[in-house]
């Protein structure tokens, strides 16, 4: 059984073999092996992720504020907590959270339940863990904080460890986790109880889950095609637990934001062309055939059933009470039919899904600090999450805080030019690891050009988040490239383009950190003089 070709066409890192393909053996040409220490490929991205973790969560309280969209959040965080819906508050309950009250909803009679519904236009799988946050240290700025600094730092290890699978080579994982902990969009997001992060760590996580399912899919071939005798589809490659965890992780995407179906819908896509591929990398005759019956209808219960149940789960809360918006309990349990309180209660919930899909259609308020999504890449308009000028509190007469929510210029800029590379690269080469990257990256930035066009959408600079781990993937796959193999020269010494490779990347990371550093106190609302405030504006008459 000939193999035909190799779909992995690698740039070789210190830890992954041999450059020559055709010198390898077909395990590892289907599946090149993870070389290298175990033990470090775990303490590596761990202490990359601790030193994120402690920055994010050193002084998670500050500023003691309602920041920005926090307003709306952490109060239907805490009704869900609460009361299992969102529920509407009483006039000024920010200025009562703040002075430790908790006694915020307003009072209703039994008859009147429907009037104190919140009208939301999320689903609630991010203000559910938001919630957990408060039901642990409190209704205060540290305790609605909580998960998305836990969830922001544990996306830097998901990205460091994703990376390692991709490149063979644990330096390269732990670079691409130190470049996340230093984005200053993603710390900030990191510090604040909006959405937008649990939205990029449910993404980032499916990815993860569908690379490793691959490799274990290559896997599970390979032995196959060493111990079989000939087939001409292949053998059904049995439950793919990693895929079914991307679905689930892919509905609990969509059931913060609905802009997780754009991700949902191309990583379905994605995993099954990977499936045809890894078919037609062992030689198989029909392998297209072998993958519409063998792994196609796995795809459908990964991609299709697991997510509507796990999507479904998470709206439990609203099923089972009588007081969540656009409820209609009285109605739904009036003929005590269970099939008729499952039919009723699902119309209802199909309306309110339609109430939230118009809304977003017509949401044209402007503000001050949206922004288009063309400009996104290029950090032109920040959103400014909260500020506050102050006197005579800093050594100097006019004092600012400030948090500002904006990436790493460093970063953005160099991954502006890794993805043009990773085109080049993909065309040329075919390499799957660019070709997942670039798709990642358009189906958190292209689907907004739609609604900016369609229905001029009010957008912020935030909502390019699900990209910022993808923006790193690039700039870490061509930092491999710039490294390159790691075969040694006649003299047994590293050839020199190896030496500068690795020059340039470790001054990149440098550069990254000396900007995250000077951009730090305007991340934090650390307490500076107003004109270092103003210094640290790149593009002044856009970032103030």
């Amino acid at each position: 059984m000939a193999v035909t070709d190799s779909p992995y066409q690698a740039y070789e890192s210190s830890e992954a073999g041999a450059s020559h393909p055709e010198t390898r053996s077909v395990r590892d040409r289907v599946v090149p092996p993870l070389r290298g220490s175990v033990l470090w490929g775990w303490v590596g991205p761990l202490l990359v992720t601790l030193f994120g973790g402690v920055i994010r969560f050193m002084q998670l309280g500050h500023p003691r504020a309602v920041v920005f969209d926090e307003t709306y959040y952490m109060k239907d965080a805490f009704s869900l907590i609460t009361h299992g819906v969102e529920k509407v508050t009483i006039k000024d309950a920010d200025k009562a959270i703040l002075a430790g009250n908790t006694d915020i909803w307003q009072s209703c009679t039994p008859a009147d339940l429907d009037k104190c519904a919140s009208y939301v236009v999320h689903p609630p799988m991010g203000k559910w863990m938001i919630g957990v946050g408060e039901w642990l240290f409190g209704l205060n700025p540290f305790g609605w904080r909580f998960a998305a600094a836990l969830i922001g730092t544990l996306s830097i290890l998901v990205l460091a460890r994703v990376a390692r699978r991709m490149t063979r080579s644990t330096l390269l994982g732990c670079f691409a986790g130190l470049l996340l902990a230093l984005d200053g969009l993603h710390y900030v997001l990191s510090r604040t109880a909006l959405l937008d992060i649990f939205l990029m760590f449910w993404v980032l996580a499916a990815f993860a889950c569908l690379v490793v399912d691959r490799d274990r899919a290559r896997e599970k071939l390979v032995t196959w095609y060493e111990s079989s005798p000939l087939s001409q589809q292949g053998p059904s490659l049995g439950i793919r637990w990693w895929r079914i965890g991307a679905g689930v992780c892919l509905a609990f995407a969509m059931s913060v934001k609905w802009s997780g179906l754009a991700f949902a819908v191309a990583f379905a896509i994605m995993s099954l062309m990977w499936d045809f591929g890894a078919r037609r990398a062992v030689g198989l005759r029909r392998p297209y055939l072998g993958a519409f019956n063998k792994d196609v209808p796995q795809g459908v219960l990964a991609f299709g059933v697991v997510p509507f149940v796990a999507y479904m789960a998470t709206w439990t809360g609203w099923f089972v009470n009588a007081s969540g918006y656009g409820r209609n309990w009285d109605r739904a349990t009036e003929p005590g039919n269970p099939l008729f309180f499952l039919f009723d209660s699902m119309r209802s919930w199909v309306a309110y899904q339609w109430q939230v899909f118009t809304f977003h259609s017509g949401l044209e308020t402007s503000h001050p600090y949206m922004s288009e999504p063309w400009s996104w890449p290029l950090l032109l308009r920040p959103v400014a999450f909260f500020y506050e000028g102050k006197q005579n509190t800093c050594g100097v007469k006019d004092c600012s805080q400030a948090v500002l929510g904006v990436g790493t210029p460093v970063i953005w800029f160099g991954a502006l030019a890794a993805l043009v590379a990773l085109i080049a690269w993909y065309f040329s080469a075919r390499d799957w690891r660019a070709g997942a990257v670039l798709l990642a990256y358009a189906m958190g930035w292209l689907p907004w050009f739609y609604f900016a066009i369609a229905d001029n959408r009010t957008m912020f600079l935030f909502y390019a988040i699900p990209m910022v781990p993808f923006m790193v993937l690039a700039i870490t796959l061509c930092a491999g490239l710039l490294i390159g193999p790691s075969t040694p020269t006649a003299s047994g010494s590293m050839p020199m383009r190896r030496t500068l490779g690795a020059a340039v990347v470790g001054a990149f990371a440098l550069l990254a950190l000396i900007n995250f550093w000077w951009l730090h106190p305007i991340l934090s609302a650390e307490l500076i003089p107003y004109v270092d405030w103003k210094a640290r504006m790149l593009f002044e008459k856009r970032w103030i």
